[in-house]
């Protein structure tokens, strides 16, 4: 009877760890912003706006997107720079008008998690 519990014991002990480890990095599975630039419900000078996001993991820029939303709704992509680190993405959003805009971000971080949010800022 001893023998029968520690062999179930012994065999308790993988699935535990791996039950834990499982549910440890889902916790953290989603890129979160740690830094945005122009930052959220920032004025800045336009007409030339540079556009960094600092996320807390590594993302896939290749599958990431950010789009410029300007107060009329009209929506502009904007082309991610390669170069950079590889928690950031990288931009410039150029001939900006004064008003309000949104920039909208999607990010696939390299556990395979895709995260969206915005940044509403504003051009002087």
């Amino acid at each position: 009877m001893r023998s029968l519990d520690n062999a179930v014991w012994k065999l308790s002990i993988p699935i535990l760890l791996a039950a834990a480890t499982y549910f440890v990095s889902s916790a953290y599975a989603h890129a979160i912003v740690l830094s945005a630039t122009p930052g959220i419900h920032q004025t800045i000078r336009g007409p030339d706006v540079p556009v960094k996001l600092r996320f807390n993991s590594r993302i896939d820029p290749k599958r990431s997107r950010l789009t410029l939303i300007a107060s009329g709704g009209k929506e502009a992509a904007l082309g991610i720079a390669g170069d950079v680190s590889g928690d950031s993405l990288v931009s410039e959003a150029k001939g900006l008008k004064s008003g309000p805009y949104v920039l909208r971000w999607q990010v696939l971080a390299v556990d395979g998690h895709i995260t969206r949010g915005e940044v509403p800022f504003q051009v002087e």
